[in-house]
């Protein structure tokens, strides 16, 4: 239930979205199942980035119950499938296009995390596991519990991890150890999250959310357009020259100072 100063925006399918002034809740609300996931979830998810009101600043995600995530239902590898939904076993018959746009549709639930207009952060406790390592990897940021496990057992299961994990992954840790992690599907627990930049910060259990807060507050203290502009430059940089990311910075100052003269472009 949402307290009286938060505001219900979407409740299905196991995802509750939930937003209050200018922050975002999402939160997995299947803890029976330890969050595992499903494509009704993953169409929630989708949902919910677009049910966000231009108001919000910060996307909190986290998980009810131990675990943050233990990944994909593995429902979906039985014949049967979920109810309503085609199985695995069915899609894999399919075309190569039919195949590629469902799994596109999938990958949905996993790209709007890092939108330049929000900052997102996941809290993570217990398992994150495959599906939900790749939906902690989504997030901006990643606020970690000491009890935090992550795998990506994709590979282990004869698959890969498909849904928007590796880049985030190889650009955190480095190809190699992301390598490493993928093909053995062994647990990454919060020293080395922390060590490696997979975690920004390691909390006990009981502390997760009171630290997500401060971190929340804090994101929100600098003014929403310089931080919309700053992230842009950021996650931008990758793909730029040394000298390209000097033109952009240049640009983007001059953005700020027009707009802090009240001078338009």
């Amino acid at each position: 239930m949402a307290s009286p100063d938060h505001v219900l925006v979407l409740d299905k399918d196991g995802v509750q979205l939930t937003v209050e002034d200018s922050v975002a809740t999402v939160t997995l609300t299947n803890p029976a199942k330890r969050n595992a996931q499903s494509p009704a979830l993953w169409r929630a998810l989708a949902e919910a980035g677009r049910a966000l009101p231009g108001s919000v600043r910060v996307v909190v995600l986290r998980g009810e119950g131990q675990s943050f995530s233990a990944g994909l239902d593995r429902q979906a590898f039985t014949p049967e499938g979920f109810d309503g939904e085609p199985s695995f076993i069915d899609l894999a018959r399919g075309s190569d296009a039919e195949l590629d746009a469902v799994i596109a549709e999938y990958q949905e639930a996993f790209t709007w995390w890092r939108r330049n207009d929000i900052i997102s952060i996941a809290a993570v406790q217990g398992h994150a596991i495959g599906a939900g390592f790749q939906l902690a990897l989504a997030c901006d940021l990643r606020v970690v519990a000491e009890d935090v496990q992550f795998a990506m057992r994709e590979t282990s299961l004869g698959l890969v991890p498909d849904l928007t994990g590796t880049h985030p992954l190889v650009s955190l840790v480095g190809y190699a150890r992301a390598l490493e992690i993928c093909a053995t599907g062994r647990f990454v627990h919060a020293a080395e999250a922390e060590r490696t930049g997979l975690a920004n910060l390691v909390v006990p259990v009981a502390e997760l959310g009171g630290a997500v807060q401060d971190l929340t507050s804090a994101l929100l203290a600098a003014p929403r357009d310089a931080v919309v502009e700053t992230k842009a430059l950021l996650r931008g940089a990758s793909g730029r020259t040394y000298e390209d990311q000097r033109t952009a910075e240049r640009a983007a100052q001059a953005r700020r100072l027009r707009d802090l003269a009240g001078i338009a472009d």
